[in-house]
């Protein structure tokens, strides 16, 4: 292979002129491609990294609108007493808690 490649550049018309382009060409591509600045894998990284991110993004949102939804729910008095006493088990006054947990064998 190395054979024909020398003979086709060995030709008149072609010459050292071609082989020079050639190795141009293929000195800017690995430089595009690999070294530059913004290469390509470079690129790669950071479309993965946005997609991520709009993912996060999308998630985020929605649980502002859910949070939003039950700011709004909590603004009646009773369910923000509900709330208070499921999620941080407060007490009124004269009042006993009991938490019963279930062992996973007797489920």
């Amino acid at each position: 292979m190395y054979n024909s490649i020398q003979s086709f550049f060995k030709k008149k018309k072609y010459g050292k002129r071609a082989l020079v382009l050639i190795i141009s060409t293929l000195f800017f591509l690995a430089w595009v491609l690999f070294l530059d600045t913004y290469s390509y894998s470079d690129r790669l990284k950071i479309t993965k990294a946005i997609d991520r991110l709009n993912e996060d993004k999308k998630y985020y949102l929605e649980q502002i609108e859910l949070d939003k939804a039950e700011i709004k729910r909590l603004e009646n008095i009773e369910e923000l007493e509900k709330h208070a006493r499921q999620k941080y088990f407060m007490k009124r006054t004269n009042e006993d808690i009991y938490i019963i947990e279930i062992d996973e064998q007797y489920k």
